[in-house]
């Protein structure tokens, strides 16, 4: 595949997707549905959370080299206790449940995990590099019931920073746009010493020309805060931001802010908004502050929603995580914060915060 040309003709696969187009568009308006009732209960109530991130298993099969969210040999987390977890993530009223790690395909029992999170009636969602779809698997995941699936792509090439490139990655992305009857989006990091950062502009293209929608990510170091890009990673992102057509996620002016240098003024509702529930099955503010709160999803009360509500982050100013942002723009116009989180002292394996 010549970098910045467009793929091989499709022709074949656009009939594909023509011919599968209505019940997709019964199943993108059910979904729809949903999402906007999601969107009604957050902005009635603030009690609960919003989004999820679960982590089955903490292995991958990759090792990318700006990635701090995996190891080489842990266990999946069985099946029993992951729906405990989802169990008690429905009984606090989150909306969406978004399956990450790792490399959540490598659980043996994923599809009954995403059948799990639809029986509770939570809007199923997955984070994957892509590598272990199949056409086959991609139809277990329509079965199961998933929602929104997200696929990582830095590159066109492989190179020793990301093995998720669009030549290996490809003709999964074709067996998605014929299979799959969820939402697809491609996301691309930019940083990191990816050796082309210009080729962001390409996956982005691709994902256009198969259906999808697509976003683009900042790298960050390993407490979520913006490293700085270099001029090709600058003028990169910049010529992704100027290509003028909507992405997946909208809410992304916080990026502009911190590439170019300014802290972005917001309120981080991590810990209650948005939660992140480790392979140990603690709660987190997010992948890269793991070590608070740390308390048992089994403990988190409604009260512990409220205290991070209301507490103030003070690694929010550089942040670089979307997710994040994304949810806490729900709540941008009320509740002012206080109480800044405590310093903590490192605690080994762990990622901490820092006030001033």
């Amino acid at each position: 595949m010549a970098r910045g040309k467009p793929c091989a003709e499709i022709n074949s696969l656009t009939m594909v997707k023509m011919q599968n187009s209505l019940p997709r568009r019964v199943k993108a308006i059910g979904r729809r549905m949903r999402e906007l009732r999601m969107i009604g209960k957050a902005l009635l109530s603030t009690g609960h959370p919003v989004l999820a991130h679960l982590i089955p298993m903490r292995r991958c099969n990759l090792s990318c080299a700006y990635c701090n969210e995996y190891d080489r040999d842990s266990k999946p987390v069985p099946l029993a206790v992951i729906r405990h977890r989802l169990d008690l993530l429905a009984d606090l009223g989150t909306s969406v449940v978004t399956i990450s790690g790792g490399e959540p395909t490598l659980h043996p029992e994923l599809d009954a995990v995403i059948t799990h999170i639809r029986r509770r009636s939570m809007i199923a969602g997955l984070i994957t590099n892509g590598y272990l779809l199949t056409a086959e698997r991609i139809q277990r995941l329509n079965r199961a019931g998933l929602d929104h699936l997200q696929i990582s792509i830095d590159n066109v090439e492989p190179d020793e920073v990301s093995k998720k490139s669009l030549k290996v990655l490809d003709r999964k992305l074709q067996w998605l746009a014929e299979h799959a009857e969820f939402h697809v989006n491609i996301n691309s990091v930019v940083g990191g010493g990816i050796r082309h950062p210009e080729d962001a502009l390409v996956i982005r293209r691709r994902a256009w020309e198969l259906g999808f929608s697509s976003t683009v990510g900042v790298i960050h170091d390993g407490s979520g805060q913006l490293l700085p890009l270099d001029p090709l990673e600058h003028a990169a992102y910049q010529e992704m931001r100027a290509l003028g057509r909507s992405s997946y996620a909208r809410f992304t002016g916080f990026q502009d802010d911190i590439v170019n240098g300014r802290p972005h003024p917001w309120r981080c509702r991590a810990g209650s908004r948005y939660l992140y529930i480790c392979e140990d099955g603690l709660v987190h503010y997010c992948s890269q502050q793991r070590g608070y709160p740390a308390i048992p999803l089994e403990r988190y009360t409604r009260e512990d929603l409220r205290r991070e509500y209301l507490t103030e982050k003070p690694c929010a100013p550089a942040c670089t995580l979307s997710c994040v942002h994304q949810v806490a723009s729900l709540d941008a116009w009320r509740a002012p914060q206080h109480s800044p989180a405590p310093v903590l002292r490192p605690a080994e394996g762990l990622l901490q915060i820092e006030g001033d």
